[in-house]
Parts: C-alpha cells; sequence; structure tokens
C-alpha cells in the first residue's frame, strides 16, 4: 500500500463526526481504495489515535473481538445499537461527496 493512500484512509476516519459511523466499504470508497479490508488494515496497524470505532462492517455490526469497546464508546456519542447492530440508515455518515483532489481534505 502507498503512504498516499494510507494518509487518505486517516484522513477520512479522523473526519467521521462524532454521533456518527461509516462502513469500511465508505471508507474505501472516499479513500479510492482497492478493498475494504485495506481500511481495516490501516486501522489495525496505525489507527489507535483515530476514532476507530466509528467504522463498522456494511451491516452495522462491529468485530467480534471489538465489540464491547467499540459499542461502549459509540454509546457515549449517542449511537445507539439495537442488540450488537447500529442502525446504518440512521447513523451513517452524510458524507456524499467525494472530493476530486488526491488529498482529501486541504
Amino acid at each position: 500500500m502507498d503512504e498516499a493512500l494510507h494518509e487518505r484512509v486517516r484522513e477520512i476516519v479522523a473526519a467521521i463526526p462524532p454521533g456518527s459511523v461509516a462502513s469500511y466499504g465508505d471508507v474505501a470508497e472516499l479513500a479510492r481504495a482497492p478493498s475494504p479490508r485495506l481500511v481495516g488494515r490501516v486501522l489495525a496497524e496505525d489507527g489507535s489515535d483515530l476514532p476507530w470505532h466509528r467504522v463498522l462492517r456494511a451491516d452495522g455490526t462491529p468485530a467480534h473481538h471489538l465489540a464491547q469497546r467499540q459499542l461502549e464508546l459509540l454509546r457515549a456519542e449517542g449511537v445507539l445499537a439495537d442488540g450488537r447492530r447500529v442502525n446504518m440508515r440512521q447513523y451513517r455518515w452524510d458524507q456524499a461527496e467525494v472530493p476530486e483532489e488526491p488529498n482529501l481534505f486541504d
């Protein structure tokens, strides 16, 4: 993975506002990453300083090994889960436009 893509993923995750969530696929699309798995890799390896908890699977569920902590952090921001699933229609980040610039937030 090139460093520019790595940084785009980090910038997009950092931009997800409190009270909102995005799927790995949403972040991948905005970053023009080839796969949502790459987003997960960036977060696993270099995401401890980011609001990683705001990124969920497309069906609104957290990763199994992070579920309790992730849902606690989201709840503290007003994102409520129905059991172990967040309603993506209700809480999905409304970031509709994908900027054309290579650096998304300059």
